[in-house]
């Protein structure tokens, strides 16, 4: 069942060395800055918990994994800082993914747009199903995904990361997602998703921690310049939010 709260839920339970993050929100698990924060301040503690050696990142509900940042919240940037502060929020989640010291498994078990797909992008390995189409939607209002670029094009590549940023209209399914290294594997459905997250899960967290640690550096190595990349990337964003291009945009979608 999805959360009703309006700056949405998050959940983490730990068992045999394994902590759940559950995130959730009613607008198709999308993120307000105050649900990313917390998001940012639990893979920070989670990451430093010697009882936890694996991650899984998942939202709630059977429809969508996550629709990005909060578009309410969007609409309502007025000023520079205001647009800085607003993409930074995703920033911090990636920042905390990467250094955060824990292998982390993402269940995507739906549609993903915007930051939802740099969030599955900064997962170590992820497992889907046959729903969980991608797109990357933000040329259409007027701006770009430039936070999330790093981590996407990191999975994907140069051309991946094109194809899925120009083409802003169209969804890319879960093969194609598969096919270019975003997911490791696809299910036909959520209970065969979910019975191999249990298994893989409990298979790395019998593993040496040092060595799952030490992975998680490797996989990781050059992108060390990525706090201050991502603070820039947020910087360009907010300054776009405010263009004339995007305001009238984003006029269309005000209540």
């Amino acid at each position: 069942m999805s959360t009703t709260r309006q700056n949405g839920s998050l959940y983490t339970n730990i068992q045999n060395k394994i902590a759940t993050i559950e995130f959730g929100h009613p607008a198709s698990n999308s993120f307000p800055s105050e649900l990313l924060d917390r998001l940012t301040k639990e893979l920070i503690s989670v990451g430093k918990n010697e009882e936890v050696s694996i991650i899984i990142l998942k939202s709630e509900g059977e429809k969508a994994f996550c629709a990005g940042a909060s578009f309410d919240e969007l609409v309502a940037i007025s000023s520079l800082e205001e647009g800085q502060q607003f993409f930074s929020g995703f920033a911090n989640v990636l920042n905390a993914m990467r250094t955060c010291g824990k292998l982390i498994i993402g269940r995507v078990q739906g549609k993903t747009v915007g930051g939802g797909v740099g969030l599955a992008a900064a997962c170590d390995y992820v497992l889907a199903t046959e729903s969980a189409a991608i797109k990357l939607s933000e040329f259409t209002i007027g701006i770009g995904p430039f936070v999330i670029e790093p981590a996407v094009t990191r999975k994907i590549g140069v051309s991946g990361t094109a194809e899925l940023t120009l083409d802003a209209t169209s969804w890319k399914n879960a093969y194609w997602a598969k096919e270019k290294g975003l997911y490791a594997k696809v299910f036909e459905s959520q209970s065969e998703l979910d019975k191999e997250v249990e298994l893989l899960s409990e298979k790395l967290a019998s593993y040496n921690p040092v060595a799952l640690s030490e992975m998680k550096k490797a996989l990781w190595q050059g992108t060390e310049n990525w706090t201050d990349l991502l603070a820039e990337r947020a910087a360009v964003s907010g300054e776009l939010v405010l263009s004339e291009f995007t305001k009238q945009a984003l006029s269309k979608f005000k209540k």
